[in-house]
C-alpha cells in the first residue's frame, strides 16, 4: 500500500507543481502586462520595482492556481489511471478506491493549510505592498501615470484624459471631476497642460492653459437644465493631493489582512463619520472578504472530491480532456465567488454565505459521485 501511496502521490506532486507554475506564470504575466505594461514601453521603470512588483503579485495569483492546478492534477492522473486500466487492476487485488485517494487526501489537506496561510495573511500583505509600489510610482515620477492616449483614474475624484504628452507638457486633456457619490460634476476640457510636484504640500499640480467647461449646479446637481456651459479661462491649477491617491491605494479590504478585517468589523459601529448606509455595507463587505479567505482557502478538498469521481467517470487519459474538465469546474466555481463579491456591498443578498455556496455544491455533488463510484 506505501508503494501505492507513494505511486499514486508522486505523480499529483509532480503534476501539481507543473500545472501551479504554469498557470501563476500565466496570471502574473497577465497583471504585468496589465499594471506595468504603459511605464515599461514609455518611462525608465527601474529592475527592482519590476522585480518586486513580480514578488507581490506572486501570492496573489497563488491562491487561484494552487486549487486550480490541483484540480488539473487530479483530473490529469486519475483519468490516465482509469484510462490505461489501473484503478481496475488495483480492485482486482482488492484494493478500494477511496483507499487509493489516501494521498489525494493528504495532498489536499495540505494545499488547504497553505491557501489559508496565504489568503489571510500572505496574499493581503503582498497585496498592500504592490499598491503601495504603485504610489510609489505617482510620488517618485509622475509622468509615469500620464502615458498619452489614455484615461488616468488613479486619483480620487477625478478621472483625466491626456491626447498626448512630451515631457512634463501634456496637450488636449479632459478632466473629469466626480463628487462623493461619484456623480459627474465638471467637465474640462484645456489645450494644454503642465505636471509640476509640490513634495513639500505632497500635491501634484496640473497647470492647465486656455480650458473651457461645465459645471453642474451645486444645489440642484441633478437637474440638466442647470448645467452651466461654456465657461473659459486662461490659466488655472489643479492640485491633486498625493496623500489622497496614498490611502486610496492602501485601502480597499482586499489589502487588510484578516485579523485588520476582524478589528475593522469590531470598531465599525464606532466610526461616526459614516453613516448608518455606509457602516452597513461595510460591515457586509468586511464580512464576506473574511468568509472569502477561509472559503476558497477550502477549495481544494471540494475540487479533489470531484476531481476524483469526474476523472474516473471520463475514463480518458488525453490530457486535452483533464485541462478541458478542470477549466470547466474551476470557472463555474469562480462563477459563483464572483457574484458573490459583486453584491458584497449588499446585505439583502447574503453575500457572506453566498461565498460558501460553491464548496457547497462541489462538496455535496463530489461525494454523490464518489458514493456512487465506489459502490460499482
Amino acid at each position: 500500500m506505501k508503494l501505492i501511496d507513494r505511486y499514486v502521490g508522486g505523480q499529483l506532486l509532480l503534476t501539481s507543481s507543473l500545472a501551479v507554475a504554469v498557470l501563476s506564470v500565466i496570471l502574473v504575466l497577465g497583471n504585468i502586462f496589465k499594471q506595468l505594461l504603459e511605464l515599461l514601453v514609455k518611462n525608465d521603470t527601474p529592475l527592482e520595482l519590476i522585480l518586486s512588483f513580480l514578488a507581490y503579485i506572486l501570492p496573489f495569483s497563488l491562491s487561484f492556481t494552487i486549487p486550480w492546478g490541483f484540480l488539473t492534477a487530479v483530473l490529469l492522473v486519475f483519468g490516465r489511471l482509469s484510462g490505461e486500466n489501473e484503478l481496475i487492476a488495483f480492485r482486482a487485488n482488492g484494493i478500494s478506491i477511496p483507499r487509493v485517494c489516501y494521498s489525494v487526501l493528504v495532498l489536499a489537506v495540505a494545499c488547504v493549510g497553505i491557501c489559508l496561510w496565504i489568503n489571510i495573511d500572505v496574499a493581503p500583505r503582498a497585496q498592500a505592498k504592490m499598491k503601495e509600489a504603485l504610489y510609489n510610482i505617482a510620488t517618485n515620477n509622475p509622468l509615469a501615470m500620464f502615458g498619452s492616449d489614455r484615461v488616468i483614474d488613479a486619483f480620487p475624484g477625478r478621472k483625466i484624459y491626456v491626447q498626448d504628452n512630451h515631457g512634463p507638457e501634456l496637450g488636449n486633456l479632459l478632466v473629469y471631476e466626480m463628487n462623493e457619490d461619484n456623480l459627474l460634476m465638471k467637465v474640462i476640457f484645456a489645450r494644454r497642460g503642465l505636471l509640476e510636484t509640490d513634495r513639500e504640500k505632497k500635491e501634484l499640480l496640473l497647470h492647465i492653459f486656455d480650458a473651457t467647461y461645465e459645471q453642474r449646479d451645486d444645489d440642484d446637481v441633478e437637474n440638466l437644465l442647470k448645467i452651466k456651459q461654456g465657461i473659459t479661462m486662461q490659466e488655472s491649477t489643479l492640485p491633486i493631493s498625493l496623500e489622497e491617491l496614498r490611502d486610496k491605494k492602501r485601502g480597499g479590504l482586499s489589502g487588510m489582512t484578516t485579523a485588520e478585517l476582524s478589528r475593522r468589523l469590531d470598531e465599525e459601529n464606532k466610526q461616526a463619520h459614516m453613516t448608518e448606509k455606509q457602516r452597513i455595507e461595510e460591515m457586509s463587505a468586511a464580512r464576506t472578504e473574511v468568509n472569502k479567505r477561509y472559503s476558497f482557502s477550502l477549495a481544494s478538498f471540494a475540487f479533489a472530491l470531484i476531481g476524483v469521481p469526474l476523472a474516473i467517470t471520463a475514463h480518458r487519459k488525453e490530457t486535452s480532456i483533464g485541462f478541458l474538465l478542470s477549466l470547466g469546474v474551476a470557472v463555474t466555481y469562480f462563477f459563483f465567488i464572483i457574484i458573490a463579491n459583486a453584491v458584497r456591498e449588499n446585505p439583502r443578498w447574503h453575500p457572506e454565505l453566498l461565498m460558501w455556496v460553491p464548496n457547497i455544491l462541489c462538496l455535496g455533488f463530489g461525494s454523490w459521485l464518489f458514493v456512487r463510484m465506489a459502490r460499482r
